[in-house]
């Protein structure tokens, strides 16, 4: 008898263990999977100026304002000639901060519906660490992403959810890389949807830079 009790809990056992598993991968698919476009940035042509800092209003109807920045000083960087290993903070509200972005310096693309790249760091690193608020680690490319479940993937949060605000710490990096040029190419520090939201071209603003000779 208390054998063939047990053998009945097996099925349950099992099942409790399989719905613990599915649901955090759930949480995590369910809004990648269902998520529609919200449009595009409508950020004004700025490539035929160098400025540090851009506005636009998307077709959500939230105005972002993207901005950079030397680190010690805060004073204004030299956006016409970047150098690999400079460091630069990058700062910018009226986000969504309900969705992830990349920060990173990428291929200007020729179609605003088209998503910016290649990048200088490619997608950052998903490393298995939490970075607490406050932390400055710079990199060539930064995620910010305020769900728990993707900060456990390395991600940083935003400064402030509501009024989408944060700060991104880039470490130049090499302007060549697989299949672009930098020094040769128009490219700029951009904010994109991370992979939650890939084909959104919302929160695209960015930053023409170039390169010192």
């Amino acid at each position: 008898m208390p054998e063939t009790r047990r053998r009945r809990r097996w099925p349950w056992i099992v099942g409790a263990v399989i719905v613990v598993l599915l649901v955090p991968v759930a949480i995590l698919v369910v809004p990648i999977v269902t998520h529609q476009s919200e449009g595009i940035s409508h950020q004004d042509d700025t490539t035929i100026s160098f400025p540090t800092a851009v506005t636009a209003t998307g077709d959500d109807g939230r105005t972002r304002e993207l901005a950079v920045a030397a680190p010690e000083s805060g004073g204004a960087v030299d956006t016409r000639a970047l150098t690999p290993g400079e460091r630069i903070v990058v700062t910018g509200s009226g986000y969504d901060g309900s969705r992830g972005i990349y920060v990173a310096i990428c291929v200007i693309p020729d179609d605003p519906t088209i998503k910016p790249g290649p990048c200088i760091g490619g997608v950052p690193e998903q490393a298995q660490e939490t970075v607490e608020a406050g932390t400055v680690q710079y990199a060539a490319s930064n995620w910010i992403n305020d769900d728990w479940a993707w900060k456990l993937f390395g991600a940083r949060s935003y400064d402030d959810v509501a009024a989408g605000t944060f700060t991104a710490y880039l470490e130049v990096g090499d302007p060549k890389g697989d299949g672009f040029d930098c020094s040769t190419q128009a490219c700029g520090i951009f904010t994109r949807n991370d992979h939650t939201a890939l084909g959104d071209r919302v929160q695209d603003l960015y930053i023409p830079v170039q390169f010192a000779g």
